[in-house]
């Protein structure tokens, strides 16, 4: 599930005279200048910052290579409680990514919804995470997707994922927009990196 290779549809926008800082591990990120207020600001919103109350860092299954872990992908409807939230779990019972998990869902038209992603961050800081998106039905796009993440530390015990939740988004209506759509999921991070490639599919209902 995880490539150094993006597809033409989801590559994410270049920002102009940005360049990707010197990556560094955990160790050397908590052994920098302590005394820079703004470098110290940062690796405080990491979860970065020393001292004895510091939390271990989540376990890591013994060969696990990858760095960054979707857990769940959700549509939650914050605006109409009497709808059941859409959960996706893409993680098995050992820790694992589902691999080739068929992902299908209706929404009703006019329904607001918002997507939550729920994420695990292991062996290295990730910085400039991102999520894509596109939306097609039939060969034409009609929705593409680029909502910056952030960046993150390697989860601990005391915080074991980290959630995102999105925009709100109001599902379209009328007979036209009813029918059936393809999509396509990524999360990459600054270096290019895909961690995630997710295909599904869903079903404006009335």
């Amino acid at each position: 599930m995880s490539s150094n290779q993006l597809d033409d549809d989801l590559v994410p926008e270049q920002v102009e005279g940005y360049t990707v800082s010197e990556k560094k591990t955990v160790d050397e990120y908590n052994k920098l200048d302590a005394e820079d207020e703004s470098l110290a600001k940062w690796k405080a919103s990491l979860g970065l910052a020393t001292g004895s109350g510091s939390s271990a860092l989540y376990p890591v299954t013994p060969g696990d290579t990858r760095k960054v872990v979707v857990t769940e992908l959700a549509l939650e409807f914050p605006e109409q409680p009497e709808l059941e939230p859409i959960r996706i779990s893409l993680e098995d019972d050992k820790g694992q990514t589902i691999v080739g998990k068929e992902i299908k869902f209706s929404i009703k038209e006019k329904s607001i919804y918002q997507l939550v992603v729920k994420f695990r961050v292991q062996h290295e800081i990730i910085t400039g995470l991102k999520y894509l998106h596109s939306v097609k039905r039939g060969a034409l796009r009609v929705d593409k997707v680029e909502e910056p993440l952030g960046s993150y530390a390697p989860n601990t015990k005391e915080k074991p994922y980290y959630e995102r939740k999105f925009p709100e988004v109001e599902a379209p209506s009328g007979m036209i927009a009813r029918g059936t759509y393809s999509a396509v999921s990524k999360f990459v991070d600054d270096d290019k990196n895909v961690h995630l490639t997710v295909p599904w599919s869903f079903s404006i209902v009335k």
